[in-house]
């Protein structure tokens, strides 16, 4: 399976590229305020889903695209183009990402960003790479000295509870912060050690999946806001371990 999708994930990549190069052209169109979708996008999935359902057809497959088909135990949950934003606008920072859910559990997850050439997966249990290269969490251990990486999906979603209060608390502890845009790649980015941490809210599975599992399997803790174990997609705190207890006094 991990060679399924190393292969497909870039695949995918280059048909999302073929789109990027010409996306003056390309159609774009509104799901909800503030949240665009592109042919690219469609067109992405439509290939990933295709190719896994003749490979794995008793699997189900949850996208962003598409409507949910259900599978007896396993399940793809794929996010063609995380950070479409980004992507309409000619940015580095996209990702696609596809992840394999069995019995609950996800198993094994790819996270590509075609731009920046960086691939990365991990099987549970196994470890995560990026480049073929085992990577890991960073060593910072005060928040002081930390970078760390947010996003604000609650405020296209004009939600009231919104992470602002909760940036500008961190943001004032923190040394540097970053919003890159793709959820799914700034949880990799702490699994190889770029960020110390990552938090986001009112975020969708299909988000985070595939790069919650490469961090935990690079080291890094995965709980909600309140400290517990798992992932929770609408409250999403991804550490090294080192600064987690200091974050969660903030959240």
């Amino acid at each position: 399976m991990k060679k399924l999708i190393q292969a497909l994930i870039v695949e995918a990549g280059l048909i999302a590229l073929q789109y990027q190069s010409r996306i003056d052209t390309v159609q774009i169109t509104e799901k909800g305020a503030k949240d665009l979708v592109t042919e690219a996008d469609i067109a992405v999935e439509d290939h990933i889903r295709k190719k896994l359902a003749a490979a794995t057809p008793d699997f189900g497959f949850l996208g962003e695209e598409s409507l949910e088909t259900l599978g007896e135990k396993s399940r793809w949950i794929v996010d063609p183009i995380d950070g479409t934003h980004s992507f309409i606008h000619g940015q580095y920072y996209w990702s696609i990402s596809i992840a394999l859910e069995t019995e609950g559990e996800i198993c094994l997850g790819a996270v590509y960003a075609p731009l920046l050439k960086d691939l990365y997966v991990a099987e549970k249990g196994k470890g995560a790479l990026k480049n073929d290269q085992k990577i890991k969490t960073s060593d910072t251990s005060e928040l002081a000295q930390a970078m760390v990486g947010t996003g604000f999906a609650c405020l296209r979603a004009n939600l009231k509870e919104n992470n602002l209060a909760r940036f500008c608390r961190i943001a004032s502890r923190t040394m540097d912060q970053r919003r890159f845009g793709s959820a799914a790649l700034d949880c990799c980015l702490v699994g190889d050690g770029q960020l110390d941490a990552f938090w986001e809210q009112q975020l969708n599975l299909y988000d985070v999946a595939a790069g919650a599992l490469i961090a935990a399997e690079a080291g890094a803790t995965v709980t909600d806001f309140s400290g517990r174990p798992g992932l929770n997609p609408q409250a999403v705190l991804i550490t090294n371990g080192r600064v987690l207890a200091e974050l969660l006094e903030l959240m």
